[in-house]
């Protein structure tokens, strides 16, 4: 019996995406083997970082560099630019770690 392989959209950063329903999911950020990462759109409730917590379980909240991947621990905001490789804050993102 052979097996489907899944479906995969053709995606690219900067590109709006929607779901299903048509409801605009956001703005394509970025691309990795896991998938696609998008912005907010705009007018969208941002989640406090408590809640984000409550979501990802007993994962801790981190931040992750786009360019180089280097990782650091949150402490309220991103921070400004990567320390690393000072790439702004726009190629941060949150990312859990067990």
């Amino acid at each position: 019996m052979a097996t489907e392989e899944p479906e995969f959209a053709d995606v690219s950063i900067g590109q709006t995406v929607y779901d299903n329903s048509g409801e605009e999911l956001g703005t394509v950020r970025g691309v990795d083997d896991d998938g696609f990462y998008v912005s907010s759109p705009a007018g969208t409730k941002s989640l406090p970082l408590t809640q984000v917590r409550d979501v990802f379980g007993t994962a801790y909240v981190m931040w992750r560099c786009w360019k180089c991947g280097e990782m650091g621990e949150i402490s309220g905001e991103l921070p400004a630019n990567c320390p690393s490789c000072d790439a702004p804050r726009e190629e941060l993102y949150y990312w859990a770690e067990d």
